[in-house]
C-alpha cells in the first residue's frame, strides 16, 4: 500500500475513533468580595469541567433580585451560566441536569449556604433541596433533591 494512502487511512480512523472533546461551559459567579467559600465553589466547577469567572461585587443582593431569585431564595453567590441563573452551592449534576433539560424556568437556586455543599465546610446532614427559579410569576417549586 503507498505510504501516503496508509498515513491518510489512519489518520481517518484515528479521528473517527477518537471522540471530540466538549467545550468546557462559560459559567460568570458573583460573589462578595469577602467571600471565601464561592472561591471554593467556583474551584469545584472548575475541578468538573467548567470555565468560571468570579467576579467580585458589593451588589450581590440586586443582582440576585434582577435576575428573579427571590430573597428568601438567595444563596451566597449568584451564577449565570447557558441563559439561566444558578443561585447557591448546587451540586454541579443539579447544574447539568439544568442544562440538559433545559426548561422554561429563569433558572435555579439552593438557598443558605448548607454545610456540605459543594465549596462549604462541615458534613452534609440533610438533603439539599434546590428550588426553580420561575419565570412566569409562579412560586418556586422544588427542582431537585440531593
Amino acid at each position: 500500500m503507498n505510504p501516503s494512502l496508509r498515513f491518510a487511512s489512519l489518520a481517518a480512523l484515528i479521528a473517527f475513533a477518537t471522540p471530540a472533546l466538549a467545550d468546557p461551559l462559560q459559567a460568570t459567579l458573583y460573589k462578595n468580595p469577602q467571600c471565601g467559600c464561592c472561591e471554593g465553589y467556583a474551584a469545584y466547577l472548575r475541578e468538573n469541567g467548567f470555565n468560571v469567572d468570579v467576579k467580585p461585587t458589593n451588589d450581590l443582593l440586586e443582582i440576585s433580585r434582577k435576575a428573579g431569585v427571590p430573597e428568601n431564595m438567595q444563596g451566597c453567590h449568584t451564577m449565570f451560566i447557558d441563559g439561566y441563573v444558578v443561585d447557591g452551592h448546587v451540586p454541579v449534576n443539579v447544574v447539568r441536569k439544568l442544562l440538559k433539560e433545559k426548561p422554561p424556568i429563569a433558572g435555579i437556586t439552593l438557598p443558605g449556604m448548607p454545610m456540605g455543599s459543594p465549596g462549604m465546610a462541615g458534613t452534609k446532614t440533610e438533603p439539599f433541596v434546590i428550588y426553580t427559579v420561575p419565570k412566569d410569576g409562579k412560586g418556586p417549586e422544588v427542582y431537585a433533591t440531593e
